[in-house]
């Protein structure tokens, strides 16, 4: 039975299948037009514009019924493969074309354990390998390109190659955060570790509390009135559930608490940055995040033992 973690890993992973077939989408039509129209390359143009037809025909076809790691392994190979001829075609002009293998062991380290990482290194290898060989051992009628239309090329290349790997981190940190959190879950909310609770708790309590304190503090969410955990929570992508363990966890009786806090502290500041005399203490409580004065006085009291008027002559009298 499929945990949440497992349902939200498959999500992202098949988000990134989507995503990289539009990309690639993309890339190999561009390449397509360019050997249509820039360079006159007959062949190469209907190899990339079929190659194209054949991702986008069988995605539509297979990627409601299959597995994502059934689609993954078959288009791992297809693909390499398929940029085998393109890796010939274009060796004796530019070797760069198998820079189109690099991000394949990066594709593994997403999708699978570690150890096709290693199997589709090795595979990468055997392919620049084995083309190497056959560059130097038969001659084919491939034609030959200038210098600025290989430097076209490679240009494009380059920079695809930039953008498929970037796809392929921007969702590897994604589902990281997934195996993260549910993590967290396991170690501090699951009370079948409550044995262990006290020597695991703290480390991944301490690295949840100290995200939530680079978000509020960096981006300074408490100045929002109605700010609250689900919005926390919604900025984050991270469960309310952990949110206010983690709080808790780091002595503060609930969430209002925590943000309360900071509410306070931004008070403190600006009266220390501010003349009193030339702004109204509303600018100052509402500037901070407090809707009314009342609240405001209420909760200043609260946390600091004295009232806001009392505060303010101390600091005059300093």
């Amino acid at each position: 039975m499929n945990t949440a973690k497992d349902i939200k890993i498959e999500q992202y992973k098949r988000q990134l299948v989507y995503y990289y077939n539009i990309l690639m989408s993309v890339i190999l039509a561009v390449f397509g037009l360019i050997f249509t129209f820039i360079i006159p390359d007959r062949v190469m143009a209907w190899y990339l514009f079929g190659g194209l037809f054949l991702m986008v025909y069988t995605y539509l076809i297979v990627r409601k019924t299959y597995s994502i790691n059934v689609m993954v392994h078959s288009y791992i190979i297809i693909a390499t493969l398929f940029n085998f001829y393109i890796m010939l075609a274009f060796w004796n002009n530019s070797i760069a074309s198998f820079v189109w293998l690099i991000p394949i062991p990066l594709a593994a380290y997403v999708f699978f354990q570690r150890k096709y990482v290693f199997i589709y290194s090795l595979f990468v290898l055997l392919n620049i390998i084995t083309g190497y060989l056959i560059s130097k051992n038969f001659s084919f009628d491939f034609p030959l390109h200038s210098q600025d239309d290989v430097r076209i090329t490679d240009t494009i290349l380059m920079v695809s190659n930039v953008a498929v790997i970037s796809l392929l981190i921007y969702f590897k940190d994604k589902i990281k955060r997934v195996e993260i959190y549910h993590e967290i879950e396991e170690k501090i909310l699951n009370p079948e570790v409550q044995p262990t609770f006290v020597t695991e708790k703290a480390p991944f309590a301490d690295e949840l509390f100290e995200k939530i304190e680079l978000v509020m503090r960096e981006k300074q969410l408490y100045k929002d009135v109605n700010f609250n955990i689900s919005k926390l929570s919604a900025e984050m992508d991270i469960n309310s559930s952990y949110i206010s363990k983690s709080i808790r966890a780091k002595g503060y009786p609930n969430f209002n608490n925590y943000l309360n806090m900071h509410r306070i502290e931004c008070v403190k500041r600006l009266l220390t940055e501010n003349d009193i005399e030339k702004v109204t203490l509303m600018y100052i409580y509402t500037e901070a995040g407090f809707s009314n004065q009342s609240t405001f006085n209420r909760v200043f009291k609260q946390m600091e033992g004295i009232t806001p008027s009392e505060y303010i002559s101390s600091l005059q009298i300093h």
